[in-house]
């Protein structure tokens, strides 16, 4: 099968490689759309440091072509979405009910077992976050797989599995933002929309994009801010200046950068909260002020996967999908061939989608 791997560092490649049956508690999923996010590029050039050579992609949905022994939430035929975060069931974060924080993800990209599914020429493969779904086919753990209506497209599906999930859930479940509140968002890409989504569909009563990008600020527009500030002169004023000179209820980073980060910090209000979604570098630090940490009483809330329990969540987005109150399919601005994913990461790189989108016959 095709396959994108991130061969090394800054070195993406559509390759052909060969993939294994499923073995015990997995599932083979033949891939129809898959997204292209931040977070593969993430990996690919390091940010997100991963053993290399690996297969990427953890946004998809798909039809179950085959199940291992043992698997039972599942039958060939399904039409499924996959979760980027297994949520075991049992380990110490979900008996806490937080499974977004399972420790059963394997960084190295291997499966339950800690054995490979993939190679090319003979090399093992990682699969980024034990799905690898950036191929025609992937071997992924049954746990990691959503069964849905067959009247649901592939296409929005798959954005559910990471982007939709994430901003929706940073709004809703980490942040928990309450009608009638004022949010700002930075960084106006899919998982940004996804949160101005989320924030006007929880009421908020003003919604504020942030982007360098005059046509990401019209995507904004477009799925619910009341304003838009370009953040190429002073962001925080801008903000402050809309709310009356106090800054916002609810502030939310989703660019990974760290002065973007001190800018969300510094466009809330006293008493407000900040959620951090985007992921930076290992190597780099946000800067707070030791005295007005205490002084402003600020929350800083890190929200990772949307602080979703998906088999609850997936479902109910869904079902907001197929309400016409989630816009799923207008995030996807450009769609491409498996054979043009380096492409496709190279616009995600320029900021020319708000989603790219990779579709499989």
């Amino acid at each position: 099968m095709k396959a994108l791997i991130a061969l090394e560092l800054n070195r993406l490649a559509v390759e052909d490689i060969s993939i294994a049956p499923p073995k015990t508690g997995e599932v083979l999923i033949r891939m129809k759309a898959a997204g292209v996010c931040h977070s593969d590029l993430s990996v690919a050039n390091g940010t997100v440091p991963m053993p290399l050579p690996m297969v990427l992609g953890h946004e998809g949905a798909g039809v179950v072509a085959e199940v291992g022994p043992g698997v039972t939430n599942v039958k060939p035929g399904d039409h499924v979405v996959l979760s980027f975060v297994p949520a075991c069931g049992e380990c110490w974060f979900c008996v806490r009910k937080e499974p977004h924080l399972c420790v059963r993800c394997d960084p190295r990209g291997r499966m339950l077992d800690g054995t490979s599914r993939l190679q090319l020429r003979g090399q093992e493969l990682g699969a980024m976050s034990q799905l690898g779904c950036l191929a025609e086919y992937a071997v992924v753990p049954a746990m990691s797989v959503m069964p849905i209506d067959r009247s649901i497209p592939f296409a929005g599906a798959a954005l559910v599995g990471c982007a939709v999930m994430t901003g929706v859930g940073a709004v809703a479940n980490t942040a928990r933002v309450e009608a009638g509140a004022t949010v700002a968002v930075f960084g106006c890409g899919g998982v940004g929309l996804a949160a101005i989504q989320g924030a006007r569909l929880v009421g908020a009563r003003q919604i504020i994009a942030v982007d360098l990008a005059d046509h990401k600020l019209e995507y904004a527009r477009r799925f619910g801010a009341t304003d838009c500030v370009n953040a190429g002169e002073d962001p925080v004023a801008a903000v402050k200046a809309l709310t009356g000179g106090w800054g916002v209820d609810y502030s939310f980073e989703m660019t990974g950068r760290a002065a973007v980060m001190e800018q969300a910090y510094a466009a809330a209000r006293r008493g407000g909260s900040v959620c951090i979604v985007g992921l930076g570098r290992y190597t780099e630090s946000m800067r707070l002020n030791a005295l007005l940490l205490a002084g402003e009483s600020k929350r800083i809330l890190g929200c990772f996967y949307g602080s979703a329990n998906f088999r609850v969540d997936m479902p109910n987005l869904l079902a907001l999908y197929q309400a016409k109150r989630l816009d799923l399919d207008g995030l996807i601005t450009k769609t491409y061939g498996i054979e043009q994913a380096p492409s496709a990461f190279d616009d995600l790189e320029a900021g020319r989608n708000a989603r790219g989108l990779i579709l499989f016959d």
